[in-house]
């Protein structure tokens, strides 16, 4: 279709005329032939020649009608297609030459829709792994990011962080304020992380970072310091305490993401259970972010 448009300028705009020059060319071929060996002989018959165009301009006739017959139906088929908002056209019209036959109009019929619904698939993609309230990538989004990494990049630490005592933020303050804290701790982690990083919204008040090509040690450093600083800026406070958060980490080294995310899983569990606002290592002491 685009060598069908790219080299419409050959031919007149009408479909009809087009079919019409096509027919006239291929089918005068005999004709020319004739001219070019009687002028070269000089034996041509004018009666033969005269006899001999119409008959070829009667065949070329005869084959455009059929032809229109024939393309009856396409006419139909593209007249009952749903016309393309003008809206959505103008996003692609300009790369196309607006021509008036049938084949163009089907094209851009047809076209437009899809175009609109590429757009509507990457959006759909885009909201599947992003986290509506805080705009960073949700569960999905984190393992599809973490799958698309290349071997090489497969190796760091992964932390699980949960907000201390965040149901209380709700009961007493309101879900509104709730939503404020979680928004306001993501935009913390994203400020407070490298760009490698890979920052997430794991489930509710949870969030998970991926530390790329980071030991443990470089990772709990990190926190420390994001930990450091909601003392001293809290996102928010309960019964006049700044909200703390309690983390699970564990080191990746290539495995299994959900056997590793599972570990830091449970080194959280047992940070919560110790006190909260710590750090729990998979199989390691904990370090306390107090």
């Amino acid at each position: 279709m685009q060598f069908y448009l790219a080299t419409s300028f050959i031919f007149p705009r009408p479909l009809r005329l087009r079919l019409l020059t096509l027919c006239l060319a291929t089918t005068h071929l005999p004709l020319l032939g004739y001219i070019l060996w009687g002028t070269a002989t000089g034996r041509i018959a004018w009666a033969e020649f005269i006899i001999l165009t119409l008959a070829t301009m009667a065949g070329a006739a005869g084959a455009l009608i059929g032809i229109g017959a024939l393309l009856d139906p396409l006419h139909g088929q593209v007249n009952a297609l749903n016309p393309v908002e003008q809206p959505e056209r103008k996003r692609w019209a300009p790369t196309l030459r607006e021509m008036s036959d049938i084949f163009t109009r089907l094209f851009h019929r047809v076209r437009g829709p899809a175009a609109t619904t590429r757009e509507q698939i990457d959006a759909l993609n885009i909201a599947a792994n992003e986290d509506a309230l805080t705009g960073i990538p949700n569960r999905r989004g984190f393992l599809a990011q973490l799958d698309a990494l290349p071997l090489a990049g497969r190796k760091g630490c992964i932390a699980i962080i949960d907000l201390d005592h965040f149901t209380q933020v709700n009961e007493m303050l309101g879900h509104e304020e709730g939503d404020r804290v979680l928004v306001d701790f993501a935009t913390r982690l994203s400020s407070q992380t490298r760009r490698v990083d890979i920052i997430a919204r794991w489930a509710g008040q949870a969030f998970t970072i991926f530390y790329q090509d980071a030991i443990e040690e470089e990772a709990s450093w990190s926190l420390a310091r994001i930990a450091e600083r909601m003392r001293r800026e809290p996102v928010g406070t309960v019964n006049g305490q700044p909200i703390t958060f309690s983390v699970g980490l564990c080191a990746w080294r290539g495995g299994p993401v959900m056997t590793a995310i599972g570990k830091a899983d449970e080194a959280l569990y047992r940070a919560k259970n110790s006190g909260r606002g710590q750090i729990q290592r998979a199989e390691r002491p904990a370090v306390s972010l107090r």
